[in-house]
């Protein structure tokens, strides 16, 4: 969940405990190039695994949800705590074997509760989830430790999902300063990326994706206010859905805005993120905006996917949410291609508002943190009850909870008055009008076209504590404000960095969304395993051929960016909350 200020440019026994408090927070280690190569971490079993296939191989026999878990978690000692030490696992569920074995002794007994029985999920630490803390990565809640779970986590393990733990997060989901580095926390330090382990996570999701890019678990889940599902998801070779706010419940997560929190799933595939969508959505009286979902939830993504989507499909692509990096603007024409063979129609669509609601969205923002958090912290035991006293808490712990950027944010926050204030009003309205019914509406009317398309993010900068993000461009801003659905599929790469193309479509519209996004990702296949690389080896990117329809043919050959010279220049990118 990561913000673009306006200011500044318009801008969740081998560790099953967590990690030390009270131990101070350093910077990541410099990449040295005797550091473990990809050759060098070990071979895991379950290695781009995917649910289907674990099922096949659970109900077989040959495997149980105890192994599988146990594996994962021996993963993670190997090269989370270890090895290439992606600082991914902010803790793990001690009871996660016990919750396999439970599962296990169903299965032998007859009962299967469906397509997640027995698979190990990770959950952003933003979430509910018994008996672990919740911390958002701040030290003020290390001691956090939640009643009960969140909905989404209640309907997740009636499904039959093994909790295996908490991931790492931009601390406060990216939300408490304008110069803040994605993927760092007080409490879990700073994740890595896996394709290149100087390379930064991005924000808020960040260990969330490392973790699911990594085969640190077979799936997880992200939040996302304004593009941490699909940012995390992109730079991370990963599947990501930002579902329309109001599908799946919010109820026991740590907010930034009522009008544009979201849970999601993140992935290797795009079947999987259906059956964890399946498993995730539902109503839910502690969430009053899932009454929306009433009659347009579905309860069976997975098997309303069509590999032959595209066919007779009009896609609109948003030109000018490309210009800002010729790699990426290559491999989007690569999807192009791709999406025609399959028979698909693409014509060029262009959002009117483009922009225009930034300022808008940041007030709400302001106004709705304030406000959400404050309900969150005096409806559990976690110490402070106020954001006031989450600044006091960091300013008396400065070393630890502010040793490289601040908590200018906050300040902003604390400022603003209650959600009556007709401020606040004016800028909620105006900045879903703009982005919703002014802008995404109105760009797919007038291309008469069923999905947007646009480059999901940049590839993975260099993680910069002394600087701060280093952010170049986005397609996920207007869905995010309007409240409309997002997915990130892999579309290539840039020297060995992971690149996605996002799919958007109008609210409630998950279903088309995903068989469009598996049909896509039939054809194309560019998910691929990390690295693990010290650094990234730069020289020409090896690209596929436009014209393939199925696993490409990787070339050496300089990419084709004729059709780039035309783009407009790019607008001032928002970043990831």
């Amino acid at each position: 969940m990561r913000l673009a200020l306006l200011a500044l440019a318009l801008l969740a026994a081998t560790g099953c405990q967590p990690r030390d408090a009270a131990a101070p927070k350093t910077a990541p280690a410099p990449a040295k190039p005797g550091a473990p190569s990809a050759s060098e971490v070990p071979a895991f079993a379950y290695d781009e695994a995917d649910i289907a296939g674990l099922q096949q191989r659970m109900a077989g026999g040959g495997l149980t949800s105890h192994a599988l878990t146990q594996a994962y978690l021996d993963r993670i000692a190997a090269i989370d705590k270890a090895g290439p030490t992606l600082n991914a696992v902010i803790e793990l569920n001690p009871k996660a074997l016990a919750e396999a074995d439970a599962l296990d002794a169903e299965r032998k007994a007859g009962t299967l509760r469906g397509p997640m029985h027995g698979i190990p999920v990770l959950l952003k630490d933003n979430i509910d989830a018994v008996p672990m803390v919740n911390s958002g990565g701040s030290l003020a809640l290390a001691n956090n430790k939640p009643a009960r779970d969140a909905f989404l986590v209640q309907r997740l393990r009636a499904a039959g999902a093994v909790i295996l733990g908490k991931t790492n997060l931009s601390e406060w989901a990216n939300f408490r300063s304008t110069r803040s580095t994605s993927g760092w926390s007080g409490r879990g330090g700073q994740t890595k990326n896996p394709y290149a382990l100087d390379r930064n996570p991005c924000g808020s999701s960040s260990g969330t994706g490392t973790a699911i890019a990594a085969n640190l678990a077979v799936v997880g889940v992200g939040t996302e206010t304004d593009g941490s599902i699909i940012c995390p998801a992109s730079v991370a070779g990963l599947v990501g859905l930002k579902p329309t706010v109001g599908l799946v419940s919010r109820d026991g997560i740590i907010p930034i805005s009522a009008t544009q929190d979201t849970a999601g799933p993140m992935t290797r595939t795009v079947s999987d993120a259906a059956a964890m969508l399946s498993a995730m959505v539902g109503r839910d009286d502690g969430d009053a905006a899932t009454g929306n979902s009433v009659g347009k939830a579905v309860f069976d993504y997975e098997k309303r996917l069509d590999a032959n989507a595209l066919q007779g499909l009009r896609i609109g692509i948003l030109r000018k949410d490309m210009g800002w990096h010729p790699d990426v603007d290559a491999a989007m024409e690569r999807v192009v291609a791709t999406l025609k063979s399959a028979g698909a129609t693409v014509v060029d669509a262009d959002i009117p508002t483009r922009g225009k609601w930034d300022e808008a969205e940041f007030e709400v923002l302001l106004f709705e943190f304030k406000a959400g958090v404050e309900n969150y912290l005096q409806k559990h035991d976690a110490g402070p009850k106020t954001l006031s006293q989450l600044m006091v808490f960091n300013s008396q712990n400065a070393d630890k909870e502010m040793p490289y950027f601040g908590q200018e944010i906050f300040e902003k926050a604390n400022a603003k008055g209650p959600l009556g204030d007709p401020a606040y009003l004016e800028a909620k309205a105006k900045a879903r009008r703009l982005a919703g019914p002014e802008g995404i509406d109105a760009a797919m009317q007038a291309a008469n076209v069923d999905v947007l398309i646009a480059p999901a993010m940049s590839p993975a900068w260099p993680t910069d504590l002394v600087l701060g993000d280093h952010f170049v461009g986005a397609g996920y801003g207007a869905a995010a404000v309007a409240g409309y659905p997002s997915l990130t599929v892999p579309m290539g790469e840039s020297h060995g960095l992971p690149i996605g193309v996002v799919f958007v479509g109008p609210a409630w519209s998950e279903a088309k969304l995903l068989s469009v996004g598996y049909a896509y990702e039939q054809r194309s296949k560019l998910r691929r395993a990390p690295t693990f690389a010290p650094t990234v080896r730069l020289g020409k990117t090896a690209l596929p051929s436009p014209t393939a329809s199925t696993m490409p043919v990787w070339t050496s050959a300089e990419p084709a960016t004729a059709s780039t010279s035309a783009l407009p220049p790019p607008a001032a990118p928002s970043t990831r909350k």
